[in-house]
């Protein structure tokens, strides 16, 4: 099968949607498909074979984050012109409703499509202003895919219609397999704990770890907190925020590879997920999960399903540092507590290897495929549109 992915976001900066996608088309590859992936990406940055890069982005607020999308008629020629090259059997958009090359490949394309929701979040203006720009282009659509439940409700709510859930997937076994580094290694007087993701997004919940750290180490002494990832958030702000004595507990690993998160989660004893929102699944429980650390989450929708109610890992109140010292010092003093939850979490994690969703995924290509017998074109009423909504931009009326 010739698929055509599609990534709304830069991988100048990758995230979650990034890495999602970068994984799918290699899960596919690796089952014989032919697989070419559009996503921004200026023409320096490194990307993969079967990437094609749709051109420079520019950092714009949306959905509680800073997403790097790309847009406007020079974009939409780039889309076209991939969309002509590949001839493909299906169509695979990710995020459609976002401002940027999965919109644009909606209005531009006709023919077997398929797309993917990740937003989760109970009022989204973006979606809201979003929608009547492709109410119509939306029935283009053959079949939807949330990846969560949260993400299924978002969609619901805001565009109408429904969706089938697949998960994000993780390859398992690499974190299952991944060898613990002696730095990050914890004792039974100085266990170690993890967090990771965008030091400077406050719905990430830094802010919230750290503001429990002097509790746990009043009653935990000698506790290591590892915190990895990209932002300015540094010493000199955890110094601020909890004094000299408890920030030294704290240590920054800075941006990490692939490899090194494996090897992190793998080492610790606790993974602490403080995020305080706007969590669609939560992809990171799930590698700290195949890895073998006990997890420590905030109780958002999204984490307790992925954590099966509390079962294979431990929920706190969101936003609230007292009881996540509470929650941690219980769990770093509860050995056979921890054993438990890493145990179970074996089980759970299976769910989400990518030898399952890569599955689910074609099946719903398959379906979608199925009676059609020509590859996906361009729409003969796109260029309308795009000069349309071109005029409304230099307007002002749309955003």
């Amino acid at each position: 099968m010739r698929i055509g992915i599609v990534c709304p976001y830069s991988f100048d900066v990758p995230g979650g949607v990034q890495f999602h996608v970068r994984d799918l088309a290699e899960a596919l590859i690796a089952r014989g498909h032919e697989v070419s992936v559009l996503a921004p990406a200026d023409d320096e940055t490194p990307i993969a074979p079967y990437m094609t890069a749709a051109g420079r982005a520019v950092p714009v607020r949306y959905n509680g984050a800073v997403a790097r999308l790309t847009f406007g008629p020079v974009t939409a020629a780039r889309v076209r012109r991939w969309l002509a090259a590949g001839e493909f059997d299906v169509l695979h958009l990710h995020e459609p409703v976002t401002p940027s090359l999965g919109m644009l490949a909606l209005w531009i394309a006709d023919g077997p499509i398929v797309a993917t929701f990740h937003t989760a979040l109970l009022r989204s203006r973006p979606l809201q202003l979003a929608y009547p720009l492709v109410r119509q282009s939306l029935e283009k659509i053959g079949a939807r895919i949330a990846v969560s439940e949260d993400a299924r409700r978002t969609l619901v709510e805001h565009l109408g219609g429904d969706a089938v859930v697949i998960p994000n997937g993780v390859y398992v076994d690499t974190f299952a397999e991944a060898k613990p580094d002696d730095r990050w290694v914890g004792t039974a007087e100085a266990p170690t704990v993890a967090f990771l993701g965008r030091l400077d997004e406050a719905r990430k919940g830094l802010a919230v770890l750290l503001s429990a750290v002097p509790e746990i180490l009043r009653r935990r002494p000698g506790t290591r907190f590892l915190v990895a990832g990209r932002g300015e958030t540094g010493p000199d702000d955890v110094r601020a925020l909890i004094g000299d004595e408890a920030a030294r507990a704290v240590e920054f690993l800075g941006e990490i590879t692939d490899e090194e998160k494996a090897q992190l989660l793998s080492s610790v004893d606790v993974y602490c997920a403080p995020q305080t929102g706007g969590e669609s699944f939560g992809i990171v429980l799930v590698e700290a999960m195949s890895a073998g650390a006990a997890v420590v989450a905030s109780d958002l929708g999204a984490f307790r399903r992925v954590l099966a109610e509390g079962e294979a890992g431990v929920l706190f109140r969101t936003g609230d540092s007292q009881d996540l010292a509470r929650t941690m010092v219980r769990v770093l003093g509860d050995e056979d507590e921890r054993r438990g939850l890493v145990a179970r979490a074996a089980e759970a994690v299976r769910r989400y290897d990518w030898s399952s969703v890569t599955h689910e995924v074609l099946t719903v290509y398959e379906m979608v495929v199925e009676g059609r017998d020509t590859p996906v074109v361009e729409d003969p009423s796109s260029r309308r549109g795009a000069r349309m909504l071109e005029r409304r931009r230099a307007r002002g009326e749309s955003r």
